[in-house]
């Protein structure tokens, strides 16, 4: 369970963050959520479909590491092998908060930043430091809140981007069947896909409006994306040794 707290210079000088890629620290799994300001990184080296939240029912774009369950097929020990990876898996441990103030009789509400404490790649021996010997933040940690930071507008951009694919028609259910060197298959359910039909049959107003938000490129990046389901494939008949 996280141990989500508000970050602070006093209570938290002496931990670091070790920055290793590794099954250990929660870098197991095979998708993770992204967004379309993040796309042009993304689809350089992963498929990019849509899931939808089981808690919300609402999509979300997802950056595709494997086939099944707790399968990184990037993930080496110490080491991630794509030239990118995610914002919201490099964020970690860190987290926005929310805070609540007032001023002169006004409630306001400002973006602070937490860390889990539970997290395994939280210590206090080793890794990247938070706050200068003197006082301060590290470099590595104003990193870390430039980082969530974006992921926060890249988040909410998504929600209006995966609104208008909604609106539009344009996400279809899809079914991935993959047959690997040894013969084994692999079948990926409950991911949905841009509906190319549909997005043929709009309307110059609705491409126009796209367009303007940027979300036209969005749409053909998830769509161009998908061929790095061939680098999965290869990565996997890789460990099979075949």
């Amino acid at each position: 369970m996280a141990n989500n707290v508000l970050l602070n210079s006093i209570d938290h000088q002496d931990l670091k963050v070790l920055t290793e890629r590794s099954k250990a620290y929660g870098d197991n799994v095979w998708y993770t959520q992204t967004f379309p300001q993040e796309f042009r990184s993304v689809q350089a080296y992963y498929p990019i479909f849509f899931n939808k939240d089981p808690n919300t029912g609402k999509f979300f774009a997802a950056a595709l590491f494997g086939f099944q369950d707790k399968e990184n097929l990037f993930l080496q020990e110490g080491k991630w092998d794509a030239g990118y990876i995610p914002l919201s898996l490099t964020r970690q441990p860190f987290l926005i908060g929310i805070q609540n103030s007032v001023d002169e009789g006004v409630e306001h509400q400002q973006r602070v930043l937490h860390i889990d404490l539970d997290n395994p790649r939280v210590n206090t021996e080793q890794g990247e430091s938070l706050f200068l010997e003197h006082g301060g933040n590290s470099p590595y940690l104003d990193r870390a809140a430039e980082m969530l930071e974006a992921l926060h507008h890249g988040v909410q951009d998504s929600n209006l981007f995966v609104d208008c694919l909604v609106q539009n028609d344009l996400l279809e259910s899809v079914t991935v069947d993959v047959t690997l060197n040894d013969k084994s298959k692999n079948q990926m359910v409950g991911f949905y896909t841009i509906n190319e039909d549909k997005l043929n049959e709009l309307e110059d107003e609705v491409i126009a409006r796209l367009h303007k938000a940027g979300y036209l490129q969005a749409i053909y990046m998830a769509i161009a994306s998908q061929g790095n389901i061939r680098t999965l494939m290869n990565k996997k008949n890789e460990l099979l040794g075949l």
